[in-house]
């Protein structure tokens, strides 16, 4: 039954996320545009609710007083992972950049003969190549992405079954805003619209794959269990406070802020309350 829960919490997650994510298309880009940065407000103060008042109290309760080291060490780990993986991907889409551009520095003729020429045509090619690296960089971002948040509820249901519902939920608000930036990224790379969608939803199977694979192992050393929550924890705090709370900064308007604090506000209070349910 167990396992139920966690496939079918880990494919809303993954898959179903993506879906409502696609529901901003079919929207005018005008009102989507102006709906979207309030969704990562609130998806901002989901997430740090999670982390902080969710699965670090589980994890610091679950390692009891002997196990805190272990629980800071995992969490000082976890931050660090997330940071060399975001490098890693930042470093590939930057190399992939510089090879186009490289490419199309070879030619030293003006934009307007560059399009009647062959070192024209290389510029173009370099730029549907860069254009297409970007769509095969999100595919693979994706999934690995996707991979590690089925991990993180597997590890949460693992624990309790109100934990592994707050960290779907969370899970989920950050995914449909990611989702939504993604799919426009695979349009740019050159997909039809539907194609760029079965791509974009097929990447959530791997949220399934990692939460299987992680219900597999942690059941088998249950030990370690406060020790994975207290990964998952770093993983949505470095989302948060790298990913999300940068983008937030861009408009400082006296309006707007308060709106975002708001906003955040309410996704850490929806948090603490299911958090607090659970225990009762």
């Amino acid at each position: 039954m167990r396992l139920l829960l966690i496939v079918l919490c880990s494919a809303f997650g993954g898959i179903v996320s993506g879906a409502f994510a696609i529901a901003f298309l079919w929207v005018r880009e005008q009102r989507s545009a102006a709906v979207l940065p309030h969704f990562i407000s609130f998806a901002t103060g989901a997430l740090l609710g999670a982390a902080l008042l969710a699965l670090l109290p589980e994890a610091i309760e679950g390692a009891g007083a002997s196990g805190a080291h272990g629980v800071g060490l995992s969490l000082l780990a976890g931050l660090g992972v997330f940071f060399v993986i975001e490098k890693l991907v930042l470093w590939w889409h930057a190399h992939t950049h510089e090879a186009g551009a490289g490419d199309a520095r070879s030619c030293p003729q003006h934009a307007d003969d560059a399009d009647r020429s062959p070192h024209g045509h290389r510029e173009r090619q370099a730029h549907h190549h860069r254009e297409h690296a970007s769509g095969v960089l999100v595919l693979v971002g994706d999934s690995l992405h996707n991979a590690l948040d089925g991990v993180l509820i597997a590890a949460a249901f693992l624990t309790s079954t109100s934990l592994g519902f707050v960290t779907t939920f969370a899970v989920a608000a950050h995914e449909i805003p990611h989702r939504v930036g993604d799919f426009a990224i695979l349009v740019q790379a050159g997909l039809s619209r539907p194609r760029a969608l079965l791509l974009n939803l097929a990447t959530g199977i791997a949220s399934v794959v990692g939460a299987v694979a992680a219900w597999v192992g942690l059941r088998q050393a249950l030990g370690v269990l406060p020790y994975a929550l207290a990964f998952a924890a770093a993983g949505f705090l470095y989302v948060a406070v790298a990913g999300l709370i940068p983008g937030l900064h861009r408009r400082a308007d006296p309006l707007t802020s308060a709106m975002q604090i708001l906003l955040m506000t309410l996704g850490v209070a929806v948090i603490a309350v299911a958090a607090a349910a659970g225990r009762h």
